[in-house]
């Protein structure tokens, strides 16, 4: 049984890893304006294989969680709780940390050229708490984990399903009564988001935040899908048991979800019911073949490089966030003027050599492979940073 579970952890580490390297690309090309379309959001109703990435990560979360959790016997008491607010609490700051960062070197670089002196130009960029996005990726993940955590400890695991046929659907009942699928200020969404955060706190598009208050609904369901896959892999022994139930709980999530995209719309930005169904189904029927590959086939040496993503996943994406903001914000002199690293790299090197797209596509992939070698210095020395 240690060995079934062991290896079924392989594959979900791995898939995790292939998560945030994903995330990690697509977060970082070398233009903005030269992305393969594969590689770049739906602008607002359908789906990408970007789409998939951070999905894909919060349903590993909701497995994740189950796993946690058994070590209270799925009992709420204060302790655990307690535990569960503060790397709640530790989660959201550091996303908001990051947001503080990158508008601290943003500032820091626009105030250059004015003629104020050091600390003063210092204390503008450190005071920027007025225009810092509160939600984000990181926070998400926060406020999801949190609630889907409480949640398994408080109630009936057998009344979970329901719960999340509830959120769905209200949520759902809240787009349709609220102009939920326009991709404009009027949507109900960023309404609630204006009125609550305030403009200058959201991310900007179209007024719409995707990581939303009102958004954040759907995904707690949608983590608590991946918790309700957890238990039911993990009440079984047989490895091939839990690769037909992957597949089959795959099946009939991405069926019904795309059934149900008639009458509502697939959409990441508004994280729809849709939206959540089909990626927790895709990333159900994902997770089947790799467990297939790597516990029953033995395939696992392709496995190792995300691996080391896998074991620190959230620490790596963190750095990466860091390193970013930084090659973005550190200037050199270029051609006369100055140039940020990451736009050396690009403009200097790499677009002249292979062209736009490809270039583009290069950086992203180097940049992966700078995030990589950390990681594998922690993977191989057994150091795992867990936030």
């Amino acid at each position: 049984m240690n060995q079934t579970v062991n290896k079924r952890l392989l594959a979900l580490d791995v898939l995790r890893g292939i998560t945030i390297a994903g995330m990690i690309m697509v977060n970082n090309p070398g233009s903005w304006s030269y992305v393969y379309a594969p590689l770049g959001h739906a602008a607002w109703i359908g789906l990408t294989p970007t789409d998939l990435v951070f999905p894909f990560f919060m349903f590993i979360m909701g497995i994740s969680t189950y796993i946690s959790l058994r070590k209270y016997n799925f009992e709420f008491s204060h302790s655990a709780a307690l535990k569960i607010l503060k790397r709640t609490i530790v989660i959201f700051a550091i996303g908001l940390g990051i947001a503080w960062f990158s508008m601290f070197c943003r500032t820091w670089n626009s105030l250059s050229s004015e003629d104020i002196s050091f600390f003063s130009r210092l204390y503008e960029s450190i005071w920027t708490f007025g225009h810092i996005r509160i939600l984000g990726v990181m926070q998400r993940l926060a406020l999801c984990y949190g609630a889907t955590a409480i949640i398994a400890l408080i109630m009936k695991h057998k009344y979970i399903p329901y719960l999340i046929a509830i959120l769905l659907i209200g949520y759902f009942i809240i787009l349709i009564n609220g102009n939920g699928f326009e991709y404009n200020s009027s949507n109900i969404l960023s309404i609630v988001d204006r009125t609550v955060l305030g403009e200058a706190h959201m991310y900007k598009d179209n007024g719409i935040d995707p990581e939303g208050l009102l958004s954040t609904i759907p995904s707690i369901a949608h983590v608590l899908i991946g918790f309700c896959v957890g238990k039911l892999l993990m009440k079984v022994k047989d490895i091939h048991e839990k690769i037909e139930r992957l597949f089959l709980i795959g099946t009939i999530l991405t069926f019904a979800g795309f059934l149900l995209s008639y009458g509502c719309p697939i959409s990441k930005k508004i994280w729809s019911p849709t939206f959540a169904i089909v990626t927790c189904g895709l990333a159900s029927s994902f997770l089947a073949l790799l467990v297939w590959i790597i516990d029953v086939r033995g395939y696992t040496r392709w496995s190792r490089f995300f691996e080391s993503f896998g074991v620190n996943p959230l620490f790596i994406y963190v750095m990466g966030a860091v390193l970013s903001i930084l090659l973005g914000s550190i200037l050199i002199p270029y051609d006369g003027g100055s140039i940020s690293l990451h736009g050396f790299v690009y403009n200097a090197i790499l677009q002249p050599v292979l062209g736009d797209y490809p270039g583009s596509l290069a950086f992203a992939i180097l940049f992966v492979g700078l995030n990589w070698c950390i990681g594998y210095i922690l993977y191989k020395k057994k150091i795992y940073i867990k936030i």
